[in-house]
């Protein structure tokens, strides 16, 4: 049965998806301050936006700024300027494309790289303390449930690189 108060459903949505919409809101606001922990533990002064633009470099290798604006959801003004703060500390590097002289090609650079890997291991360990105190019934479909979640919103899965097949 829904767990969803009256207040919050809406009649143009079945009630399975909106109770697993509650649900994922429920979970997202744990995962978004265990993300938030785990990048100020990396003491970068960066914020999650700027983790996400580094994220998505890093799972999806140079990209044309309008792309890269186009992944993060935002203008290109607003992505120019968190491109512009990355850039100031050596996260991420401008270049031009070999294929058109005229287009710049976004990167990240070693130290984006570091600060990825280094967030998203802290992140790895939290969420792992917070899955193994999960009842092991309930743990047995949750890959399945995420994975297919994460391929509806066209996010690549964890771990995968550029080198990996995800230009």
């Amino acid at each position: 049965m829904s767990r969803v108060p009256a207040a919050h459903s809406r009649t143009d949505v079945p009630a399975d998806v909106d109770a697993v919409t509650e649900a994922v809101l429920t979970a997202s606001r744990l995962l978004v301050a265990v993300s938030a922990r785990s990048i100020a533990a990396a003491g970068e002064a960066i914020t999650l936006p700027q983790f996400r633009l580094l994220v998505i470099l890093h799972s999806r290798g140079p990209l044309k700024h309008a792309a890269l604006a186009e992944l993060l959801g935002v203008t290109p003004s607003t992505a120019s300027r968190m491109v512009d703060r990355l850039v100031a500390v050596d996260m991420v590097a401008r270049q031009g494309n070999p294929s058109s002289r005229r287009e710049v090609v976004l990167e990240l650079t070693r130290e984006g790289a570091r600060i990825v890997r280094l967030v998203t291991n802290r992140r790895r360990r939290e969420i792992a303390k917070i899955v193994e105190n999960m009842p092991e019934n309930a743990r047995h479909g949750l890959i399945d449930v995420l994975t297919a979640f994460a391929e509806a919103g066209g996010e690549p899965p964890a771990g995968t690189t550029a080198d990996a097949g995800w230009g």
